[in-house]
């Protein structure tokens, strides 16, 4: 008999991992639709730099969560969770695989875990703690963050520019350190099975190589040169904006702005690509649930088709 619960798959992995390949070759073996977890491939206009699937993969199966909001606009892991779940019991409904795929490590936690209540964003506020940050300095506000929420500091670098303003936008909302309102609320259940499977590299060096290359295509021809000079051409976008903090895009804009040459910039692109595959592979090492196959194999992508037909047919003559 069927199980009540439809199973949903995750397919995790750092960046050039083959997460990609691996979900289109499950939808050519099972009915499936793929739900991008990736926090870049949700803007307009964002190709080259983010590695979005071709327009050849997106017709392979139906893609969700890309291409869905303008870079000047921000998409929040709230809206993400919301839109997840949503389509993942869709697409259930529709008899398929719900494929959820992606590296933005903090999306498959809220996902699993849940979101707390912490406020939304205020302008005004985000506005005054912009004019504070530019006038004293990041290593400033992470200290006032450390004044008011020393857990939050203590896990955060002092050049987190993002996550320092958010964390103190929301201690100054509520009144309230925002560790202590990460720690008051439970896990939401999920209402279908998961089946984490992550794509992790045994020898780093070789997904290194794979970051390189991958990086020095997208400079090819200048592809990642002019999608840039075209998003700076619109005039609203800047790099406060979550769009053009993704990797690749701060590069290629300080590279435009002058203030580093192509050689630095090709440096700087892959070394901080690097140091995001480290934080997923560090993010994915704390799910102990997962089932981990080598992405270095040549027959990776197979590994993962098996363990999803395996886990489908468990749960058949379960």
């Amino acid at each position: 008999m069927a199980a009540a619960r439809p199973l949903a798959v995750a397919i995790m992995g750092p960046t050039a991992s083959g997460k990609t390949a691996a979900a289109l070759e499950i939808a050519r073996r099972i009915p499936s639709e793929i739900i991008s977890v990736d926090s870049a491939l949700v803007y307009r206009g964002m190709d080259v730099g983010t590695a979005k699937p071709s327009r050849e993969e997106l017709t392979e199966a139906p893609h969700h969560l890309i291409d869905i909001i303008d870079p000047a606009d921000a998409y929040s892991a709230m809206q993400f969770r919301q839109d997840a779940l949503r389509l993942s019991m869709e697409i259930a409904a529709r008899g398929r695989l719900p494929l959820l795929v992606g590296g933005t490590m903090l999306y498959f936690k809220v996902l699993r875990d849940g979101l707390d209540e912490l406020p939304q964003a205020d302008p005004a506020l985000r506005a005054q703690l912009d004019e504070e940050a530019a006038r004293v300095g990041m290593p400033a506000m992470h200290a006032k963050l450390a004044a008011l929420d020393l857990a939050t500091a203590e896990r955060l670098k002092p050049n987190d520019s993002q996550r320092i303003q958010r964390a103190l936008e929301i201690t100054l909302l509520t009144g309230q350190p925002m560790s202590s309102l990460l720690s008051q609320k439970a896990a939401e259940p999920l209402p279908f099975d998961l089946l984490p499977l992550a794509l992790e590299p045994s020898e780093r060096a070789v997904l290194h190589e794979r970051i390189a290359l991958r990086f020095d295509l997208m400079l090819a021809g200048g592809a990642l040169e002019e999608e840039v000079k075209a998003l700076r051409a619109r005039g609203d976008l800047h790099l406060g904006l979550p769009s053009m903090r993704c990797v690749g895009y701060r590069q290629m804009w300080e590279y435009l702005d002058g203030d580093i040459g192509l050689p630095e910039m090709r440096e700087k692109g892959i070394a901080a690509t690097r140091q995001l595959a480290k934080r997923q592979l560090t993010w994915l090492r704390s799910m102990p649930d997962r089932v981990v196959v080598d992405c270095n194999r040549a027959d990776a992508t197979d590994r993962v088709v098996a363990e999803v037909e395996q886990a489908l047919a468990g749960r058949k003559t379960g």
